[in-house]
Parts: structure tokens; C-alpha cells; sequence
């Protein structure tokens, strides 16, 4: 870690920022002037993200502690762990990565202290290990640690973005989180904003992922679950941030748990498709948590439930944890090949719940006709999980092959599926007809 400052260190700098945005903005929301439909005007940027990204951000374990050294090494990391061939590709740089002052004629600038070499070269580095390289602005005049105050300057895209998308062109950006950080959600002024970065950005002709946040510390249901925003970014997200919890509790905080992401995004993957993805925000697994706090940390069995349902439902994989300090646990998690095809799978079928099972068992059909069901339990003590396969969609077959996502194993059934499911675990099962039979 630069400056000598752990993962947990920098996550309770992260956690006050975010609970000083709190005080700063409140807690209430514009209620919104729309009713649910698409947003934009077509494909947001033409030939990226076919299918959900994968890569890694610098916030969740560094947030404002960041410097080129951190980037190396993460992007160094991703190469001799593995996650570059397992898929993740995108290294990146969060919020704070600036001088707080626009150079001459309003050029954005690298902080010269922790960049002295410029963005420029921090892109080159990635681009030469085989990566893509991303990079984090706001559409107003305060990104979201400025408002926060957990950094100086005003140094938005607002009034920018023509410029902004320009510099980022040159620099070898392939990647743009755009960020809200506004104390409200108007829809007309983020539709204006965020449309004036896109059409920006695709003025420069150069293929960049636009991962938008239209969200900022809403109380209530957030715009990006609201509104279906492909016509207008490649990705968006749908809640507000996740912590490391695997519930904060609904109207408690502005940041939320695993669980309530889930119950908000799962209904939304009829929107996912090539060039455009609901976004529950970013991999929680091997993060540090905060004990004590609502910010504990995931069990190992939350994390698989975090990695699994968010491969099912086709969104984004951004890691958030420190890369140099990888364990073996986290890298086998992040890397399992089997789930990582769920993601990244060519139909991006939505997944739907399976009927009267309470919401424990969700289902998707994937590109070669098996399915991929999901058996979560969200108590507080293993509980018993049953389907079957005619509930999950399968055609009727005599028998069914049956592989354990996690483990590898495989069974034969004549329909039924269940399993004794850990307290917030979640057993991944892909279902096929046996044609051996």
C-alpha cells in the first residue's frame, strides 16, 4: 500500500468520506419525473462490452490513497494471478488521481506528486501487460471525494466534457466511471450530463466502456434502478455504493449490503444485453471490513454468494480488493473458470425467479440450452433449498446432468434439485439433459 496504509486503514477513510457526503448532502431525493422506460437513444458507445466487463478499481481498498505505484502493481498482480487470463482486464483509477486545479486552457492534470509521469504513461504501463486502462471523472464541478471533502479542488467535467473526453483519448483511456455526486437526482440535468459525456466520448471514435452512477446517497429506490439507462451508458449502476456487509438494513445508510443489492438489481437483467449492463456495483470478495461496524467484512460464504449471483445475473466483475496481498482463497473465488462463463455467457438471458420458492432460486438459460440455477439462503442457519428441473425450464428428460459450480462435482437426476444451503451461501448448479441416457 502506498504511503504504508492498510486495506482496512484505507477502507475507514473511505467509510468517514462517504458518511461525511452523508452530513454534506442529507438524505433526501428528487422524487422522480418518469415513469420506468429506456433512457437515450440507442447503443451508448458502438463495440464495447459485448459481454459484462471484468477488471479492477483502485476505491475499495485504496480509495484517495492512490499513486502509479499502486496502479503498477495491481496491474502486475492481475497478470501473475491469473485474473488477466481468467477475463479481468480493465486496471481502473478511482476518484482523487488529479491535480485539484485544471491546467492552462482547462486541462485536466495528473497529481504530479503521485502520477509524475502523467495518466499517460500510467495507461502505457497497463496497455504493455496486455490490460485496458480506465479512469474515474464526474459530470458536476465536484467528484464525489471533493464534495466529501476527503479531497481538494472542483475539478468535475461540467462545462468540460468535450475537452475531458479528448484528454482521456489521448491518454489511452478504455474505460470512464462517470460518477454523480450531486446532492440531487434530477432526471432532466443527468440525462442532459450524462448524454453530454457520451456523445463526447463517441466524437473521439475511440472504443471507451461508459460506466455511469447516477446515484448519490438515495434513501429511496435510486434512479439507476428506476430507469433502464442502455441507451445512454454500457453499464449503470443500480444501487448506491456496496460495503463489505451483507446487509445494512433498508433506510439505515446510503450504502448498502449484498442482500438489498440483490433484491434490487435481480429484477433488472431484462435490461442486459451486448453494450449494456445493469451494474450492482463493485466485488466485495477480499476486501477488508471494519469489525465492530456495519461494515464487518464478508463470511467466505457471502463472498460466494456476491461472486455467484453477480455472475448470474450477468453484471459487471470489478474487484475492489488490494491485489498484492491476494490469497489463495480470494484468487481461486475470483478466478473459477465455471462461473466466470456464467457471466460472461453470449445469450445474456435474464434470470428469473423460480415460482414458489421464495424468492431462493433463480434460474438462467445459457447460450448452449443447459441452464444455471441458484439456490441462496439468506437466513441466519443452513436450510434446506429444493427445485427441480422442469420449475428451472429444462425441457423433460428421463435424467438430468447436475455440476456443482463450486466444486466441480457432477450428479445424474430424474427432476429433483436441492441441496442443504450454509447461512448466506449460495449453491450454483448448471442442469442439462443427460444424452448418455
Amino acid at each position: 500500500m502506498s504511503g504504508g496504509r492498510t486495506a482496512s486503514g484505507a477502507l475507514i477513510a473511505v467509510v468517514t468520506a462517504v458518511l461525511t457526503v452523508v452530513l454534506l448532502l442529507g438524505v433526501t431525493a428528487a422524487a422522480p419525473i418518469r415513469t420506468s422506460g429506456r433512457l437515450g437513444d440507442g447503443v451508448a458507445i458502438a463495440g464495447v462490452a459485448l459481454t459484462p466487463p471484468m477488471g479492477w478499481n483502485t476505491w475499495n481498498s485504496y480509495g484517495c490513497d492512490i499513486s502509479a505505484r499502486v496502479v503498477q502493481q495491481a496491474a502486475d498482480a492481475l497478470v501473475s494471478s491469473g485474473m488477466r487470463d481468467a477475463g479481468y482486464r480493465y486496471v481502473i483509477v478511482d476518484d482523487c488521481w488529479f491535480e485539484p486545479a485544471r491546467g492552462p486552457g482547462g486541462v485536466l492534470r495528473a497529481d504530479p506528486a503521485r502520477f509524475p509521469q502523467g495518466m499517460r504513461a500510467v495507461a502505457d504501463y497497463v496497455h504493455a501487460r496486455g490490460l485496458k486502462f480506465g479512469i474515474y471523472e464526474s459530470p458536476n464541478d465536484r467528484t464525489c471525494a471533493q464534495l466529501g471533502g476527503a479531497y481538494p479542488g472542483r475539478t468535475g467535467s461540467a462545462g468540460h466534457e468535450a475537452l475531458d473526453a479528448r484528454t482521456f483519448a489521448d491518454w489511452g483511456v478504455d474505460y470512464l466511471k462517470y460518477d454523480w455526486c450531486a446532492p440531487e437526482s434530477d432526471l432532466d440535468r443527468q440525462l442532459s450530463a450524462f448524454t453530454r459525456m457520451r456523445d463526447a466520448l463517441r466524437d473521439t471514435g475511440r472504443p471507451i466502456v461508459y460506466s455511469i452512477n447516477a446515484n448519490s446517497d438515495v434513501l429511496a429506490v435510486p434512479p439507476g434502478a428506476i430507469y433502464d439507462w442502455s441507451g445512454i451508458a454500457t453499464m449503470w449502476r443500480t444501487t448506491n455504493d456496496v460495503t463489505p456487509a451483507w446487509a445494512i438494513g433498508l433506510g439505515v445508510a446510503t450504502s448498502q449490503g449484498i442482500r438489498e443489492i440483490l433484491d434490487t438489481t435481480a429484477p433488472l437483467t431484462d435490461r442486459a444485453g451486448p453494450g449494456h449492463w445493469p451494474d450492482p456495483d463493485m466485488l466485495e470478495v477480499g476486501v477488508a471490513g471494519v469489525p465492530g461496524t456495519l461494515t464487518p467484512g464478508l463470511t467466505a460464504a457471502e463472498q460466494r454468494t456476491q461472486f455467484g449471483m453477480w455472475a448470474l445475473l450477468a453484471a459487471p466483475l470489478i474487484a475492489g480488493n488490494a491485489l498484492p496481498y491476494l490469497d489463495s482463497a480470494t484468487r481461486a473465488l475470483l478466478t473459477n473458470p465455471e462461473v466466470i462463463a456464467v457471466d460472461q455467457d453470449s445469450l445474456a438471458a435474464p434470470a428469473t425467479a423460480v415460482p414458489d420458492t421464495g424468492g431462493k432460486v433463480l434460474r438462467r438459460t445459457m447460450s448452449d440450452g443447459s441452464a444455471v440455477v441458484a439456490l441462496t439462503n439468506r437466513d441466519r442457519a443452513a436450510t434446506r433449498i429444493d427445485t427441480s428441473a422442469a420449475a428451472a425450464g429444462l425441457p423433460a428428460a428421463p435424467r438430468y446432468e447436475v455440476r456443482d459450480l463450486w466444486t466441480g462435482a457432477a450428479s445424474v437426476t430424474d427432476g429433483p434439485l436441492g441441496a442443504t444451503v450454509a447461512a448466506h451461501d449460495t449453491v450454483l448448479l448448471r442442469i442439462r439433459p443427460d444424452t448418455s441416457a
